[in-house]
């Protein structure tokens, strides 16, 4: 039962970073759908750095990423 209160009480802090996860998340995630090449190459590791380091994980995507590497072979 003290753990229910604690929550409720908690509640109020856990709403907006749980609505700043999911926001960043669909950010990230639709970003890396749209593009065509990220840093690395390898777009299964991004979508599982954003999917599994919470909040964290969608913000290093969308700093580092997204950035499109240069092909210079022209």
């Amino acid at each position: 039962m003290k753990e229910m209160e604690t929550v409720i009480q908690m509640l109020p802090y856990m709403v907006p970073l749980i609505i700043l996860e999911v926001v960043l998340l669909v950010v990230a995630l639709v970003d890396l759908a749209k593009r065509k090449h990220v840093t690395g190459g390898n777009k299964i590791v991004w979508v599982l750095v954003t999917v599994c380091i919470n909040i964290i994980g969608p913000v290093i995507y969308l700093l580092v990423g997204r950035k499109e590497e240069v092909d210079d072979s022209d």
